[in-house]
């Protein structure tokens, strides 16, 4: 016999599963992948639950939004850096990208892209002995540019578009700066001091560089002010810059009396971060909408995404 006493479970009193709420049920399984199976029905056939319903859902909204509403991206620069182009560029042809917005480091690897076909170097090694980020050409390219944008009441994103197209890039097509600037799609750079290596290179003009990238700022909050019921706000990878970019914008926006309330939002990342998730899907949806976290690699997630919006868009109403 034991020492210590021990519950009586003889009095429990039990129900029967068929009287009791269940949150998973059978028809809402997913279905096996087989061979030469379609996209169709491979994301009909996924199971209803979790992120996968927060997906159907968000994308629904994309799709609502289309040709009606805003839908603007927000991102990093790893979408560039993992072989996104190309997806996103066909976002953009097909509607679904009313702006998109990123950082310095962003646009320092459109450009390496468009010129070389190829970009992102191993800081590991570069940085050991201070050649990290000094790439001739690169840096070249900006102080050109900003050189001949001096006297322009432009965005930032505009003019390295502009000068990728006078100058030929071979690989243009897969440049985003040249692509929404030939689609008449904003896409706007929001440059912090001293994170890019073009910061690096001596000539700079750093008050062309501010004032471009000030009336990009602009551009950005007269997007986020024509933010409506329905609207929609896309980040991919960015955890800093572009959440605290569009908390300032929506903050503008609202202070001046635009109805932009009630859109839906959703951060894109392999991990979660602290701003993203206040400040793109929390903070900005607590009046309306809804905001929603997906967490997996940018390369899985975005032609998933991309994907499910062409198979919707086409299937018969």
């Amino acid at each position: 016999m034991s020492r210590y006493e021990a519950l009586d479970f003889s009095g429990v009193k039990t129900y029967s599963v068929s009287n009791r709420s269940s949150k998973v049920e059978r028809e809402s399984f997913a279905k096996a992948p087989r061979a030469a199976m379609s996209f169709q029905d491979f994301w009909e056939g996924m199971p209803n639950y979790l992120a996968v319903s927060d997906l159907r859902e968000y994308a629904s909204h994309i799709l609502a939004a289309k040709g009606k509403q805003q839908i603007l991206w927000l991102m990093g620069a790893h979408p560039l850096k993992v072989g996104l182009s190309p997806v996103l560029i066909q976002l953009a042809k097909d509607g679904f990208v009313s702006m998109l917005s990123s950082h310095g480091a962003f646009a320092v690897h459109d450009i390496e892209i468009a010129f070389f076909g190829r970009t992102s170097e191993e800081v590991s090694d570069t940085i050991q002995d201070g050649r990290f980020g000094m790439a001739r050409e690169t840096g070249e390219f900006f102080i050109h540019t900003l050189k001949q944008a001096a006297a322009k009441d432009v965005g930032l994103g505009e003019v390295l578009g502009e000068e990728l197209v006078r100058q030929k890039a071979p690989y243009a097509g897969d440049s985003l700066l040249v692509q929404c600037l030939e689609l008449s799609i904003p896409l706007t750079i929001h440059v912090a001091i001293g994170t890019d290596i073009f910061h690096e290179h001596p000539g700079l003009d750093a008050a062309t560089l501010g004032r471009l990238s000030y009336y990009d700022f602009r551009i950005f909050a007269k997007k986020v002010a024509d933010l409506r019921q329905g609207g929609v706000v896309v980040n991919i990878g960015s955890t800093v810059i572009m959440p605290e970019v569009f908390l300032k914008a929506l903050a503008v926006a609202r202070n001046l009396n635009y109805p932009c309330h009630g859109f839906y939002t959703a951060n894109f990342d392999m991990i979660p971060h602290y701003r993203p998730w206040m400040n793109v899907v929390q903070r900005p949806t607590l009046t309306g909408g809804k905001g929603y976290q997906f967490i997996g690699h940018h390369e899985i997630m975005i032609p998933l995404l991309a994907a499910i919006l062409n198979n919707i868009s086409q299937k018969p109403a």
